[in-house]
């Protein structure tokens, strides 16, 4: 009997998650704007008391959200500094259009990065740390590569990816690229202006094939398990509100990330007249990785301590997770969260 009076409890859970209005709000921990222009708002996270510390930078990647940092309670990063007293802000770079085609990885690294590093140090007197995740920590090694003088004190690279012959997923497309010159993708991205968020949605359930596959075992295993079905349909947020990519800073990604493989010889050319060389890192790295990220691997992200020879510092953690798990799950809490913190705290 007591199964059978669970079954309506259990059809609502599932119907909520699939197609009603879902189990849990969207709460993200409230913020106030530093600045707000095109393609850089600056937030700084609200807290109560006076923290302690450097300041944090949140990096995102392109193409998703800054939600990446604070997916919902007992999944957020965010949470979890203000919890250790310190000051953590965002940068979220909004969405793209076609308008935005020109946009290159140049942009960051030499404008929108550096310029929220100096307002986020001038708030507070001293040097930030910088958590980048994906992209994101790439993006943040290079502009402290190609900015000396920037109030660096550290970078944290989640899942960065570094040497991407690591990627086993990537080889079909290197592949390709090597037989075309990556030319199929430059036509693409001149005429789209980029890589449509539609697009970028479907690539990253793609890339979770094994959890789209095993969604209805999950649900029917969890219709009770209101806790499981809430971090599903946080994942399942945090996928709806990807923005896409910029046609120039995918193309830059594809050819020399990809393709070519640059971060891994420990420079990347942007333009003809911009090489950034991570030699040039010189403030404590911290890189974590998983063996469960298909995305960017383990592999991939160790290989960062051998192209980083002036880091003041250099650690590598591996833990456990996918490539979003190892910074917005319950395992992050207890894996990658607790070795940031070490790392800051030195």
């Amino acid at each position: 009997m007591g199964i059978v009076a669970e079954v309506p409890r259990a059809v609502r859970n599932v119907w909520s998650v699939s197609f009603g209005g879902g189990l849990e709000a969207d709460d993200p921990a409230p913020s106030t704007t530093v600045y707000r222009r095109r393609h850089r708002h600056l937030k700084r996270y609200d807290r109560s008391a006076p923290a302690t510390g450097n300041p944090v930078l949140l990096v995102p990647p392109l193409a998703v959200t800054p939600s990446c940092f604070d997916l919902r309670p007992g999944q957020s990063l965010v949470r979890y500094l203000l919890a250790q007293g310190r000051q953590p802000y965002v940068i979220d770079y909004g969405h793209f259009g076609y308008a935005d085609r020109d946009l290159g990885l140049e942009d960051w690294t030499h404008d929108i990065l550096p310029e929220a590093i100096r307002r986020v140090a001038d708030e507070h007197d001293g040097p930030v740390d910088l958590i980048g995740w994906s992209l994101g920590g790439a993006m943040s090694l290079l502009t402290a590569a190609a900015h000396a003088d920037l109030p660096i004190a550290s970078i944290t690279g989640l899942a960065t990816p570094i040497d991407q012959a690591r990627t086993a997923m990537l080889a079909p497309l290197r592949l390709v690229g090597k037989l075309t010159g990556g030319r199929e993708m430059a036509l693409a991205t001149r005429l789209m202006g980029g890589i449509p968020q539609e697009f970028v949605r479907i690539g990253f359930r793609l890339q979770a094939f094994d959890r789209e596959l095993g969604r209805p075992m999950f649900l029917a295993r969890n219709a009770l398990d209101t806790e499981a079905l809430a971090r599903m349909e946080a994942t399942d947020r945090f996928m709806a509100g990807m923005p896409g990519y910029p046609g120039r800073s995918y193309w830059q990604i594809y050819r020399s990330l990809v393709l070519r493989n640059e971060l891994a010889a420990g420079s990347i050319r942007l333009r003809s007249d911009l090489v950034i060389e991570l030699a040039k890192v010189t403030c404590r790295v911290l890189l974590i990785g998983s063996r469960g990220d298909v995305v960017v691997p383990a592999a991939s992200v160790r290989r960062g301590l051998d192209v980083l020879p002036n880091a003041a510092e250099k650690r590598f953690v591996e833990v456990r997770g996918g490539h979003l798990g190892l910074v917005a799950s319950a395992a992050a809490a207890a894996s990658t969260y607790p070795a940031i913190e070490d790392f800051l705290s030195c």
